[in-house]
Parts: C-alpha cells; structure tokens; sequence
C-alpha cells in the first residue's frame, strides 16, 4: 500500500474535483441544499385493504418522526441535532450533526379512511399503514339474475 499526500490548498483542482465527481442523476434526494436536509426514499403499496408507505430513515429514533395529516395531505417529516463535545489538555473539539426531511403525500379523501392511520418504526424503516374506507374495498363480483 502507498501513501499519497493530496494538496488540497488549491481551489481549482478541488472545486473541479467535488464537479465533476458529485452524481447529477441524484437531484431527487439531495433536495439542491447545501445543508444535510435529504430526501429518504420512499415505497408506497397498495392492497385490496390498505396503502403502505415505507420510508428509508436508519439511524433515527420514533421520536424523531412528526406525522401529520391535515385536509387530507400527509406530512411526514423529521428533525435531528446531535452534539458531542470532547476536552483535552490543550483543545476542545467539538463535533455536531443536524438532518432533517419533510415528504407530504396528497390522500385521496373518499379512499383512505384518516381516522385508522397507524405508523411503526423499526430497523431503519418508518412504515405507515392507510387503511381504505370500507366503502372504497373492492367487492367481489355478482351475478344478477333476470326475472
């Protein structure tokens, strides 16, 4: 294995560098901030009983989460602060983080029955169950005699 210094004194070779090396295709999750604000992916499914909706978020706790549903719009959003400090002899370091997201989804208000929403979270993975009205279940089919 070698070793090689890298000079990062230089503004052109790094501006260049953090260019062309950053993934363009990758605009739907980085939210165009140069803060830690990103956008989790996200599954949403769909049964004969109930919507799913998924949420990629590791590394947080449930009371990190705020659900909110209002006129039937969705708002699923997440705010963290974290702060270490360590002293020494002659110095302090000092380490923070701080990330956050917000993702609305628009219900449609004659499906989802907003009354039975139910959230989990658990091995990084936010799941919110949107039980259907029963109005809007498919039934099964009939046959309708002639008299």
């Amino acid at each position: 294995m070698t070793l090689v210094k890298k000079n990062t004194d230089n503004f052109f070779p790094s501006f260049f560098d953090n260019f062309f090396s950053r993934d363009w295709m990758d605009w739907n999750t980085t939210n165009f901030s140069t803060t830690n604000t990103t956008l989790p992916a996200v599954n949403v499914k769909e049964d004969k009983n109930e919507f799913t909706i998924e949420v990629a978020a590791p590394g947080m706790d449930k009371k990190d989460f705020n659900i909110n549903l209002d006129n039937n719009q969705l708002t699923i959003s997440s705010e963290r602060k974290s702060e270490i400090e360590n002293k020494g002899d002659k110095y302090t370091r000092k380490e923070f983080s701080y990330c956050s997201f917000q993702r609305s989804f628009q219900l449609p208000s004659d499906v989802v029955d907003g009354d039975k929403i139910k959230a989990n979270y658990s091995d990084g993975i936010l799941v919110i169950h949107l039980p259907k009205k029963e109005e809007a279940k498919p039934k099964p089919a009939r046959i309708i005699k002639i008299s």
